[in-house]
């Protein structure tokens, strides 16, 4: 049995309040992980092409600008 066969199994085994500790715990692990991946990403200069593109974009006037409200 691997790893995540065993972490399924035993997440279906939580009781419900025990479920929604999980489910907050790993929301907080999974966004830190996220940010952690993107920080290396920027440090790394692997996001670098998307910024010059999206700068271009914004100094040729050509830039979609969308409303932040719905």
């Amino acid at each position: 049995m691997t790893t995540v066969e065993s972490l399924e199994q035993a997440i279906e085994q939580l009781s419900p309040a025990e479920l929604a500790r999980f489910r907050r715990w790993f929301s907080r692990f999974d966004a830190d992980a996220w940010d952690a991946q993107i920080e290396a990403d920027a440090a790394a200069g692997k996001l670098d092409a998307l910024a010059e593109e999206g700068l271009a974009e914004y100094r040729s006037g050509s830039a979609a600008i969308r409303s932040m409200t719905r």
